[in-house]
């Protein structure tokens, strides 16, 4: 596993890092392509600053960047108060292709995870694609187990089906 030498986690702002985001998505269609059947536009970039599951108020929630040098190459948004009140729930975590396979991912998770237990989080959930195992493997890797629920979501031109899991964060 290569580390980068630049790499740094940091809060987003709508304003600020809107036109990031969109950049980013322009240069990483692949989950929208794969979870909606079609690439993502600057609405779904703006949405990413507003999303989050019910009941959670967006402007608690954590959005982050991770950087490689300038390049924005990950994004994550950490919600609070789902599934339950004492709960983290992890509605997005993706890295550009240029950015997998050299251990980022777990970087960034460690953060997002550090992130919700200094907000008082017992647990971290999330959902996963079924169409989307390599996620779903990397989740397992990570000490994420499933709970056993299972939802369908439209999503764009598609019908998909997840999965919910959760680790505990102690």
């Amino acid at each position: 596993m290569q580390t980068h030498p630049d790499i740094r986690i940091r809060d987003l702002s709508p304003i600020a890092d809107l036109d990031l985001v969109a950049q980013f998505y322009r240069e990483a269609p692949d989950y929208w392509l794969l979870a909606e059947g079609r690439a993502p536009d600057m609405a779904k970039a703006a949405a990413f600053f507003i999303d989050g599951p019910p009941g959670c108020d967006p402007s608690v929630s954590y959005r982050l960047g991770l950087f490689l040098g300038a390049r924005l190459s990950g994004l994550a948004e950490v919600s609070f108060g789902f599934p339950d009140p004492q709960d983290a729930y992890l509605g997005f975590m993706m890295l550009g292709p240029w950015a997998r396979g050299a251990g980022h991912g777990v970087t960034f998770l460690r953060e997002v995870e550090a992130r919700a237990q200094d907000r008082g989080a017992d647990h971290l959930y999330l959902a996963v694609l079924d169409e989307n195992p390599r996620a779903r493997a990397f989740w397992q890797r990570e000490g994420f187990r499933d709970t056993g629920l299972r939802g369908e979501v439209e999503m764009g031109h598609k019908r998909q089906s997840l999965r919910r899991m959760g680790k505990a964060l102690a």
